[in-house]
């Protein structure tokens, strides 16, 4: 596995000085589909309970083969952009379509993700079209598309490829990194984000967040990846609850898309190196 050199916001003088100081959040709600909808809603309800704050939508057009086409929940997608929420791109069908290749690639892809890193094993084809379908249902939408976020943040050689192909998508992220799109630029981007699928992982869960926090307390964006079930356990909710508005003590929320925006207009005076890209 390729490790990509992290690049930090350097400081400038003036205005840009304040700016590069400032650190920055970005909460992002995975997996939000038809079928998970309502427990997207008490998951967004729970960070109402502690800031009413822009969210990063990660919308699946297919989820588990089940079309994500349908008014009425188009409409809640439509509505919640308007109220200053991003939707970004999450995905086809969030299922990983091919088998693994050996018995690491089989720990990530099938136990680790429970086969849904859908995005890891696709050929540069697959996932070209698998994108272009993605964007003609947010065109078709009139939604604004800048960002993709892998099912699991697995992306393949493929996929990388792919990406860097398309005009319409500014930025990426993995678990540790936000990437701008298509300069390859590697933003340290730590992640928050908790695993709920069996009862042993929710107690390592919390501590390894609460670790996590603190370790990477200093970086200039800190992102928090919630998932449509992560409201469910008392603990768990309580846990990214705490997190959360700790975080927002000296922390600005923004979007995915605001923050690339924000980053952009800043770096517009620098030349950057590009980095290696991560593969799954």
């Amino acid at each position: 596995m390729n490790n990509p050199m992290q690049l930090e916001p350097e400081v400038h003088m003036g205005a840009a000085n304040t700016a590069a100081r400032q650190r920055w959040l970005c909460v992002s709600l995975h997996d939000v589909a038809p079928p998970t909808w309502p427990a997207c809603q008490r998951v967004w309800d729970a960070v109402r309970e502690v800031a009413d704050i822009p969210l990063t939508l990660l919308v699946v057009p297919a989820y588990h083969g089940v079309s994500s086409a349908q008014s009425g929940f188009e409409r809640a997608m439509s509505a919640a952009l308007a109220a200053g929420n991003e939707l970004a791109l999450h995905g086809y069908s969030h299922l990983d379509p091919h088998a693994p290749t050996g018995a690491i690639d089989w720990m990530r892809r099938r136990i680790y993700t429970a086969g849904e890193g859908e995005f890891c094993g696709l050929s540069e084809a697959e996932a070209s079209d698998r994108l272009a379908l993605g964007s003609q249902w947010f065109s078709a939408n009139g939604w604004p598309l800048m960002g993709f976020v892998a099912p699991a943040w697995l992306l393949g050689a493929g996929a990388w490829r792919a990406l860097r192909a398309r005009s319409d998508l500014q930025y990426t992220s993995t678990l540790t990194q936000l990437h701008l799109l298509p300069e390859r630029h590697a933003i340290r981007a730590p992640c928050l984000t908790y695993s709920v699928r069996q009862a042993w992982r929710r107690p390592t869960s919390i501590v390894w967040n609460t670790l996590l926090a603190r370790l990477t307390s200093s970086a200039p964006l800190l992102r928090l990846g919630l998932h449509p079930y992560d409201a469910e356990s008392t603990t768990i909710r309580q846990s990214w609850q705490r997190l959360l508005e700790k975080a927002l003590v000296d922390r600005v929320a923004v979007t995915k898309a605001e923050f690339v925006s924000r980053w952009r207009a800043q770096s517009a005076d620098r030349r950057e190196p590009r980095v290696e890209l991560q593969t799954c």
